[in-house]
């Protein structure tokens, strides 16, 4: 994943140099903003490094907001950025669902969240992008959990982050998500950590995450696709270490 804080091409050529084979791209503030960023100099370093692209937008919009305006204001956001990632070639867009309305029951946020997915679904089939929802510690993190959006629309697809399905749960959810909607699998995020509620995105390792039993669970439900590695280190020799690691995992497994 591009640094939001740095220049996106460069970003994409920093990882080509680290042997990374894709950019899960980012659009969000300071650097990486959706009206900030230059499509054509994205797609030449996409061109010259051979790069494809996933779509990940910023975890913090409020598209389940009870203010009206202000959920149409990340609306607005989502589609720009789903109209950029079209021009990209993306081929899925990933959602972090919406939780925050003082004194409404989940059912509110819930209702506020499909509502917003059904508006960015019109566009989002026009560019050729799908959208997919991540799995976030605390309320979207079961298989049940993670049922009352994925079962209402089934052109949503998931995007599991193994990392967060550490957090806030015992035993890590991986397992139980994948058993039920596997079939509907269309990325994954891996990073370590310790359990808890602390969301720290170690190298693999560095924590208690059992990478072997995730990957073959990955492997069991025939997921091949592109894994991020959602490192979050100044110094990028870890995120290198992570992927030597992933692969000898994965090769072994």
């Amino acid at each position: 994943m591009n640094h939001p804080q740095r220049d996106v091409a460069r970003e994409i050529y920093l990882h080509a140099e680290l042997g990374m084979e894709f950019i899960d791209m980012t659009l969000e503030p300071p650097a990486a903003a959706s009206w900030l960023v230059d499509v054509k100099e994205i797609c030449r370093a996409l061109h010259e490094t051979g790069f494809e692209v996933v779509g990940h937008t910023s975890y913090y919009l409020p598209m389940d907001s009870p203010f009206e305006e202000v959920r149409q204001g990340a609306v607005t956001e989502l589609k720009r950025c789903l109209r950029i990632f079209g021009e990209l070639g993306t081929k899925w867009m990933n959602l972090h669902p919406g939780r925050y309305t003082p004194m409404h029951p989940r059912s509110f946020y819930i209702q506020r969240n499909l509502q917003t997915f059904r508006e960015l679904a019109p566009l989002a089939q026009e560019c050729g992008v799908g959208l997919m929802i991540e799995n976030l510690p605390g309320d979207y993190n079961n298989a049940d959990q993670l049922g009352d959006l994925l079962d209402p629309m089934p052109e949503l697809g998931l995007h599991l982050d193994i990392g967060h399905a550490n957090l806030m749960i015992h035993p890590n959810s991986t397992e139980q998500i994948l058993e039920r909607y596997g079939d509907r699998l269309r990325h994954v995020h891996i990073h370590d950590n310790k359990g808890g509620d602390a969301d720290l995105h170690l190298p693999l390792g560095a924590g208690n995450l059992d990478l072997e039993k995730h990957v073959r669970s990955l492997k069991r439900c025939g997921y091949d696709g592109p894994v991020t590695l959602e490192v979050f280190t100044e110094d990028r020799t870890y995120l290198v270490h992570s992927a030597k690691v992933l692969r000898e995992v994965w090769d072994r497994v």
